[in-house]
């Protein structure tokens, strides 16, 4: 599908989607726990319908209602098929984790664009825990369940925090307690405080280290919950950006203390010198005269895409860091910016943890989404200024936020979309 936008005013007012990543651990988590539990206002999308597919198969029951999802939790069973996850890299390497507790052997598959993405790291911390588990040559993953002994694994906390998380949701299995060591230090942190966060909702308790090097865990059991999903910061950011680059947007189900680290947003608006007012649990950002930012992402590489287009727009240029790990998202983010942004006409520099972007007016170009969601949602930013922009594979947005395009003509955007 090709979304094609031209120069747009953007006015009005809109509620963030759920959060993804809450929506997600808080279903696995309910899974866990022996009994119903319920999710509140959960995000439903082809990430979060990968994980509901995969849990059914594995024998655990989710009723999904208007407003909230039923989770039947703590009886699995051994599944008679692959355990495939498509493109959700949460859902693949946490039902790999998940695996081990589960009878017998699972089988799990993804989609070529995931099977690329590193999972060695997990399966060699399994593997230090005494799990049979291992990577076939076409990129499945075997890994034969049972009781899980625990002691003590590390790990690099530099490639995917999500790893991390994985080996936290089945720390509490082990008969003999788990301890989890970081080899290098952790980068994405929020998302494992907000894994730890959840985990005290279903009444598991997690020791971590002032340096967040260490973890612990002692044997316990999931107690079943209510569990509410926020708003997704990462998936306001477009909105907010959308604001200060066309027009004036506001932003609600935000929570402005929330523990995900792509709220670092409103900061970095702000830096730029938006115009930006915060509320209870809403951010309204006005159309601004950018200004060049310096800023480390290493703890909010979502941002990327969403900040490199801001840059692009600013008076300077902006210099942002900490992003070698977004080369190994669902595309190779720092080069298909650099791509993208090459074709409509700003100059940018690409270094492997660093780029430079130098603000200037854009002009409209045909820009490839390399099937990246957050690459789609960035460029057609670009698009309401320069005009003449067309997104090619547009329907990759529909992996976190499906109802992006139609959001984004609700508050003024011109799209046209051809192919759907």
């Amino acid at each position: 599908m090709k979304a094609s936008i031209s120069k747009s005013e953007i006015k009005g007012k809109v509620t963030a989607p759920p959060s993804k990543s809450y929506t997600l651990r808080g279903v696995i988590c309910a899974a866990l726990a022996k009994g119903e539990s319920e999710i509140i206002n959960p995000l439903g999308s082809d990430d979060t319908e990968a994980a509901l597919d995969v849990l059914g198969k594995v024998g655990i029951k989710v009723t999904e209602g208007k407003d909230a999802w039923r989770v039947s939790g703590g009886n699995f069973r051994k599944p008679t098929e692959d355990l495939f996850c498509n493109e959700s890299a949460v859902t693949l390497r946490f039902m790999t984790a998940i695996s081990a507790i589960l009878p017998g052997q699972c089988r799990l598959t993804s989609a070529p664009q995931l099977a690329r993405r590193p999972i060695e790291p997990l399966i060699q911390a399994m593997k230090q825990l005494g799990i049979d588990c291992h990577q076939e040559e076409d990129k499945s993953i075997i890994v034969k369940g049972g009781k899980l002994g625990g002691g003590v694994t590390e790990l690099p906390g530099n490639i995917s925090s999500q790893f991390v998380s994985a080996l936290l949701l089945i720390a509490p299995f082990a008969e003999e307690g788990m301890t989890i060591r970081l080899t290098t230090s952790l980068e994405s942190q929020p998302y494992v405080l907000m894994t730890i966060e959840c985990l005290e909702k279903f009444g598991i308790k997690v020791e971590a280290a002032a340096d967040f090097r260490e973890f612990k865990t002692v044997k316990q059991s999931y107690q079943p919950a209510k569990y509410r999903v926020e708003g997704d910061w990462s998936s306001a950011s477009y909105l907010l950006a959308a604001g200060a680059l066309a027009g004036e947007i506001e932003v609600s189900n935000l929570n402005p203390a929330s523990l995900q680290g792509d709220k670092a947003i409103s900061d970095y608006l702000r830096a730029m010198g938006a115009a930006i007012r915060v509320k209870k649990d809403s951010i309204t950002v006005k159309k601004s005269r950018l200004k060049a930012l310096k800023a480390d992402l290493t703890d909010c590489t979502d941002l990327l895409p969403t900040v490199a287009i801001l840059a692009a727009a600013a008076e300077g240029t902006s210099e942002l860091t900490g992003i070698e790990r977004a080369r190994l998202k669902e595309s190779d983010r720092p080069s298909a910016l650099a791509e993208g942004l090459t074709k409509m006409g700003i100059e940018i520099v690409e270094e492997k943890n660093r780029l430079f972007i130098t603000g200037s007016l854009a002009k409209g170009a045909v820009i490839d989404s390399k099937g990246d969601h957050r690459i789609a949602m960035a460029f057609s930013l670009l698009g309401t200024l320069a005009g003449g922009t067309v997104i090619q594979g547009a329907e990759c947005v529909s992996k976190t936020y499906p109802e992006y395009w139609e959001t984004l003509k609700n508050i003024g955007g011109k799209v046209k979309l051809d192919g759907k």
